[in-house]
C-alpha cells in the first residue's frame, strides 16, 4: 500500500486559506489573496503550490481561474 507524503507547511497553510475563504466568501480566493494570507509576494510561487495541491487531488478548479477552486477532487 502506497503511503501519502505529508503536506509541506506552505501547502497546508494554502489549503487552510482556501478552506476558510470558501466558508467566508462562498468562492475560492485569488492567487494574490492567497499570497497575502500566507506571506508569499510571488504569484508564480502561489500558482506552483496550487498546482502541487491540484496534482495531489486535494483541490480542483471548476473554471480557468484559481478563485474557482474547490476542496477535494470533485
Amino acid at each position: 500500500m502506497r503511503r501519502e507524503r505529508p503536506l509541506p507547511g506552505r501547502q497546508e497553510a494554502i489549503l487552510y486559506v482556501i478552506r476558510s475563504w470558501i466558508i467566508e466568501h462562498g468562492e475560492g480566493p485569488t492567487i494574490r489573496q492567497i499570497g497575502e494570507r500566507v506571506g508569499l509576494s510571488s504569484t508564480s510561487s502561489v500558482a506552483y503550490q496550487l498546482g502541487q495541491l491540484e496534482g495531489r487531488g486535494l483541490i480542483s478548479r471548476t473554471g480557468r481561474g484559481w478563485n474557482s477552486c474547490r476542496i477535494g477532487g470533485c
